[in-house]
């Protein structure tokens, strides 16, 4: 891990990923890939009147790509698909954006603010953002 992380959030999620695993009734599901390590996660949804019911992922993926996984299962659950997509873009902005849109953001976005520590580190930006790819590609079907 770096720095610029709180570890024990990550590692907490790394160790004890929440909604792993195959969804019984999913009705959205997309994979993403890191070509840089090899990492891949699967995001799987049941979505059902406009909401995200439930939110799972698959996946071989290092501490910081499990860890974004499992807490993107945690906030997108019961949310509006529009409020899901507003949370991809906040993602990236976060790791990834401008330096000013990126302060502000991560005030909005609570324990995911966590990942703003991997904005030094190029290789592992996709790390932090690779389930919320996935998220976004199963919400284009």
């Amino acid at each position: 891990m770096t720095g610029g992380l709180d570890e024990e959030l990550v590692l907490e999620h790394a160790k004890r990923p929440r909604n792993r695993g195959r969804l019984a009734r999913a009705t959205h599901g997309a994979a993403a890939e890191n070509a840089l390590c090899g990492d891949s996660i699967h995001v799987e949804l049941e979505v059902g009147d406009g909401a995200i019911v439930a939110a799972s992922f698959e996946g071989h993926a290092c501490a910081i790509a499990t860890a974004s996984a499992s807490l993107l299962t945690e906030h997108v659950r019961g949310r509006t698909v529009g409020h899901a997509r507003t949370l991809v873009e906040r993602m990236e902005a976060l790791c990834a954006g401008p330096s000013d849109e990126a302060v502000a953001v991560r005030e909005e976005l609570g324990d995911l603010g966590v990942f703003a520590g991997v904005r030094p580190y190029p290789a592992r930006v996709r790390c932090a953002t690779l389930a919320w790819d996935a998220l976004r590609r199963a919400l284009a079907d």
